[in-house]
This record gives C-alpha cells, sequence and structure tokens, in this order.
C-alpha cells in the first residue's frame, strides 16, 4: 500500500465540514481508477458521519484536475476493483466494448451519479484546470466556487467523441454555449462561467479556500432540510432530461469509442497526454 501521503485522495474535517482533496498534483490531479475509488470512500465517509454537514471537493497543487488518466505511469485502467456503483461484470478480463462499457459505466458514470445523490450540499472548489473528466467532478457538486484564473475545458471532441462520460453540458449551460463550448474547445474562463450560470461565485486566488469554508459555513444547516432541498432539486433536473439525457449520451459516448477502435490507432482516436496537453489542459 502507498503510503499516506501518496494515497491519490486526502480527507480532513473542519468541524462540521469534510475538506476532500484530490491528490495526485505531479499529474495535474488525473484521475485513475484508484483515485475515483478513493473519492467514493471518502463521500462514503462523509455521508456516513453525523458530525459531517458540508462536503467541500478540492485539489491540489495548482489544478483542480486535468481529467482522466490516459497516459501516466499509475494508469490503471487495465486493473480490476471491487465494484460499487453498480451490476455491471469486471471488465479487466473483456476486450472491446464488453471491457470499455463495462468500466465506463462503473467508473464514469455510475459514479458520478452516485456522488450526486450525497445527501449533503457538496461544493466544488475550482482552482486552476478544470478540463474533461474534471468537469464531471465538478459538475456532481451542489455549488462551484472558482479561482479568478480557473479555466474549464472539454477538448475530448478532438478524439472523435462527443463529449465526457457524464454529460450534463445542456444542463449546466445554456445549449447554444455548450455547442461552442464543445465546437470550438476554447477554455472558458472562470468569470465566463459565472456569466452562463455554470459556477456559483468567482474570487480571488488566493482567497479560495477562505471564500469556500465561508459558503461551507452558510450551508450548515439541520441534517434532512438540504438533504430533501437538495433531492428536490436533482428530481427537477432529471425531469428536464438530465437522466435520460445521460443514458443517450453516454451511448453516443461508446459509439465514438468503437469507431475509433475500428479506424485510429485506438479508442481514444490516438491522442495520448501530450496531445490532449496542447488542446487545453
Amino acid at each position: 500500500m502507498p503510503a499516506a501521503h501518496d494515497e491519490p485522495v486526502r480527507y480532513q474535517t473542519r468541524g462540521p465540514v469534510a475538506l476532500v482533496t484530490v491528490h495526485r498534483p505531479e499529474y495535474r490531479n488525473a484521475q485513475n481508477s484508484a483515485m475515483t475509488y478513493a473519492l467514493d470512500r471518502a463521500f462514503h465517509r462523509a455521508a456516513e458521519d453525523n458530525e459531517i454537514k458540508v462536503v467541500i471537493l478540492a485539489g491540489s497543487g495548482k489544478r483542480f484536475s486535468a481529467g482522466h488518466d490516459i497516459g501516466t505511469p499509475e494508469r490503471d485502467a487495465h486493473l480490476p476493483f471491487d465494484r460499487e456503483a453498480g451490476l455491471w461484470w469486471d471488465h479487466s478480463d473483456k476486450t472491446g466494448a464488453e471491457s470499455r462499457f463495462a468500466r465506463e459505466s462503473e467508473v464514469y458514470l455510475g459514479m458520478c451519479r452516485r456522488w450526486r445523490e450525497l445527501p449533503k450540499p457538496l461544493i466544488a472548489s475550482v482552482l486552476g484546470a478544470c478540463v474533461a473528466g474534471g468537469l464531471m467532478l465538478a459538475w456532481i457538486c451542489d455549488l462551484i466556487i472558482a479561482s479568478d484564473d480557473a479555466f474549464f475545458a472539454d477538448p475530448v471532441v478532438r478524439m472523435g467523441i462527443p463529449g465526457v462520460e457524464y454529460f450534463a453540458h445542456p444542463w449546466v449551460m445554456p445549449p447554444r454555449i455548450a455547442k461552442e463550448f464543445l465546437h470550438t474547445g476554447e477554455r472558458m474562463s472562470a468569470r465566463r462561467a459565472y456569466e452562463v450560470q455554470m459556477v456559483n461565485r468567482v474570487v480571488p486566488r488566493a482567497e479560495l479556500s477562505e471564500h469556500t469554508m465561508e459558503l461551507a459555513t452558510h450551508a450548515d444547516m439541520p441534517r434532512l432540510g438540504p438533504a430533501l432541498a437538495k433531492r428536490a432539486v436533482n428530481q427537477a433536473e432529471d425531469l428536464q432530461g438530465l437522466h435520460t439525457g445521460l443514458d443517450s449520451v453516454f451511448g453516443l459516448h461508446h459509439l465514438a469509442h468503437a469507431h475509433n477502435a475500428e479506424t485510429a490507432p485506438d479508442s481514444l482516436g490516438g491522442m495520448d497526454i501530450r496531445a490532449m496537453k496542447g488542446a487545453g489542459t
């Protein structure tokens, strides 16, 4: 087992607030499976702790997250993990769509849906880059507070893929803005994200932690009220098509993977971590 300081997720408590920090700063907090399951354990821990009223999700170092791990030495997409989000089979001894669809149903779409239902307010504290899979982590949060130098991007369309697996784009921003965001792959500044109502607040970089904790303190209320209010808003979003929309686009996402696997060097369209760095990360 890695030493505690090498764990991909750190968990701290500050009174009624749990601070969950993704911690792979040397790899821009890229999300491998080990991080995903560590995040799941952290959220479960916060949900079970009666003293915790609010959860903050942050990134270690200079960035929130540069997305999925597509090329670090600790990439572990081929390894088996005990499944928590669904009942799909182990992907690690399968090939093709049997492997990709099962794994991504679990670690991407399934986990994001599971975390979205955490029955306590969840606040994303976004510093620096929030790219591709990083968007998924921010978007499952109830509130997003960003540093004034933060930016958001989903460049995976360059892979021939319609967007990240948790395709909430036309719900977290207006549809025409979502199309511009996807079609150009350009970075969206924190200020622009605030203008299109994707984030709640933008604050100076040096004051991000302070403002996030202040917001968390304001969200510290008796347990049941916030849990029911959160469920009410989530249900309203689902009635507006979010749940079925996610399922629909997840299928298109895997059509793109299958097409790439037939026509390109791999299911990512031949894009590696170096190419994606040049595309906005």
